[in-house]
């Protein structure tokens, strides 16, 4: 899947070649329960990011283990990166080790400091203000 890579800093870098599973068959295969609406995505050093499953269930958000055809490596998330291309990069969480399904939002690492929650580069929805 070739994706673009959005940051709030305003730069980006296009047509990167990810590699994994998508969200949404893991979804299948976890059958969460059928209040979730959400899923906080918890990541190494205390890190987490929340989007809503309807977003993440999107054909094109994927859990990337490869990254241009190798081993996703530690520097870019390795071994496990949530890719979601149509928000901003933090919240494609890197280094991630559990996946939570929620009923209600929580407010991950960058949104707690300020961050907007939707994270539309389109929008350019950078600050929560």
């Amino acid at each position: 899947m070739l994706r673009a890579n959005e940051t709030v800093t305003g730069w980006s870098r296009f047509d990167n070649k990810w590699e994994g599973i998508r969200f949404s068959d893991l979804a299948k295969l976890v059958r969460p329960k059928s209040n979730a609406r959400f899923a906080t995505i918890e990541a190494d050093g205390g890190y987490t990011t929340s989007l809503a499953l309807m977003e993440l269930m999107e054909p094109d958000v994927i859990l990337a283990y490869n990254f241009e055809g190798k081993p996703l490596e530690v520097l870019h998330g390795g071994p496990l990166r949530l890719v979601v291309p149509k928000k901003y990069a933090y919240k494609s969480a890197k280094w991630v080790r559990k996946v939570v399904f929620t009923e209600k939002k929580e407010l991950g690492f960058w949104e707690q400091r300020g961050y907007s929650d939707s994270a539309d580069p389109w929008k350019e929805e950078r600050y929560s203000y």
